[in-house]
């Protein structure tokens, strides 16, 4: 079956099932789940061959329990989620009778454009409120994972029917056509500059589009800030799947006197946790050869631009003489704006590190670049943490940590202006890919009359102007 064959029966089915059922969409939160929990060893497995080495541990828990939860999560609260919601009727109406509320129907077929970085979590993740909220799916898979590819086109279907889940696997000319298919939604998670093509591909069927991206998410540490403790889990948040996280740290900005005790603290957490990195097996390669060139390419480029790298190493491993695509942290100091590592969002274990005298400079420094997918702040100041929330603008924000924002199934999850745009996640998910549906149910009475609508107009019709306008 072509893409379209696929979309063309998937809506038929939509169709045809109306009004779909809750006990319809509990069983498919529930097949999925089981399609993630059990073939987990075989995801795990193809996760570590796609990327080199990957942690198997973490590809549990990043990957495996990261999509069952949000499943169950949805499945624990989709009756709420899907129950009417009363809506009061503008007076006089009201008092007369009328009634309104909001129906949230499912909209149809939704797209689902995966990245590579957690290829499996970042498909289940977003069809927990796809199949919540009553829809059928179409996944496009990244080439760059072409086992877990393989891998869910080999399993879905034992969960699942065509016509309810399907999976397409392919390149960017796939990419492409898949993305320019006339959706009910879409929604995409990779880098931004792709995201733009994506935007441009849905403009033409008019599809609602749901835009995960990233950028330089940026670690403020305030001068009241535990610097072991916040080291430590900035150290955890860039080390997880060798920085290759749309919302690893992406740069830190420390105030000018605590600089060396922030690259010490960094150097200390990091050698603690990672004693040896190219026989690890908790460390994980980078995903090919290109981009392990490119990472490269922009230490030298920063290096030749007067920076000073800091490679945390401890046990002075030979990286060059190695095939893994392992690559150490490199903590960048003297980072200016026209070195690469501060224009482009760094995916990997590359951290640049920059000086700030006061709050009010290091919330500007944030302020003049793109508005990021993620903001971290720590520091005990209240008053200062108030001003850095209020001052500045991100999709999200974690306090005191990392990247942990996105883990509550209760907060939205989203980037805004070239980070992204819409959110998903629990309720938030389910009403993204929901079309709350308005409905007005009118009094016995004669309101047409009554509000100056019936003519002949005259005095009755300015008279019932006037009270609306009041």
């Amino acid at each position: 079956m072509t893409m379209h064959d696929i979309l063309a029966a998937q809506r038929a089915a939509f169709q045809a099932e109306l009004p779909v059922s809750l006990a319809v969409r509990k069983d498919r939160l529930k097949r999925a789940a089981a399609m993630i929990a059990d073939n987990a060893d075989r995801f795990c497995d193809a996760l570590s061959e796609d990327f080199g080495h990957r942690s198997r541990e973490q590809s549990m828990v990043t990957d495996i329990a990261a999509s069952v939860a949000p499943l169950k999560h949805a499945l624990k609260h989709v009756d709420r989620w899907s129950r009417p919601e009363r809506r009061p009727v503008t007076a006089p109406l009201g008092l007369l009778g009328a009634k309104g509320w909001i129906e949230f129907q499912p909209k149809g077929v939704v797209g689902v454009i995966a990245p590579w970085n957690f290829p499996v979590n970042l498909i289940m993740a977003p069809l927990s409120g796809v199949l919540a909220a009553g829809n059928r799916a179409m996944v496009k898979t990244s080439e760059f994972t072409p086992r877990v590819a393989a891998l869910f086109a080999e399993v879905c279907p034992n969960y699942f029917a065509a016509d309810e889940l399907a999976f397409v696997s392919g390149g960017p000319e796939i990419g492409k056509q898949f993305s320019g298919l006339p959706f009910d939604h879409l929604i995409f998670t990779g880098a931004t500059g792709i995201g733009r093509h994506i935007l441009h591909a849905a403009a033409d069927n008019l599809t609602p589009v749901t835009l995960e991206l990233g950028g330089k998410s940026p670690v403020i540490f305030g001068r009241s800030a535990d610097v072991k403790r916040g080291t430590e889990r900035v150290a955890i948040g860039k080390m997880l799947n060798a920085g290759q996280i749309c919302l690893a740290p992406d740069y830190m900005l420390v105030p000018s006197d605590q600089e060396q005790a922030v690259v010490d603290g960094l150097k200390q957490s990091v050698s603690a946790m990672y004693p040896t990195l190219l026989a690890n097996p908790d460390y994980t390669s980078i995903i090919n050869d290109r981009h392990h060139q490119r990472l490269q390419d922009w230490l030298e480029d920063a290096r030749t631009k007067g920076a000073t790298i800091e490679t945390v190493n401890p046990a002075n491993e030979d990286f060059a003489a190695s095939n893994s695509r392992k690559m150490p942290l490199h903590i960048v100091r003297d980072a200016t704006d026209d070195m690469t590592v501060m224009q482009e969002e760094i995916f990997g274990p590359i951290l640049p590190v920059r000086r700030y005298d006061t709050i009010d400079g290091a919330i500007a420094e944030v302020n003049r670049r793109d508005r990021p997918l993620g903001l971290y702040y720590f520091g005990n100041d209240d008053g200062e943490r108030r001003r850095v929330l209020d001052r500045t603008i991100s999709g999200g924000v974690t306090l005191d940590d990392v990247i942990f924002h996105i883990s509550n199934e209760e907060l939205p999850f989203g980037g805004i202006g070239p980070s992204g745009m819409g959110a998903y996640h629990g309720h938030d998910g389910f009403r993204t890919f929901s079309h709350a549906r308005a409905v007005y149910r009118q009094s016995r009475f004669d309101i047409a009359k009554l509000a100056g609508l019936k003519p002949p107009y005259g005095k009755a019709t300015l008279a019932s102007a006037k009270r609306q306008m009041k």
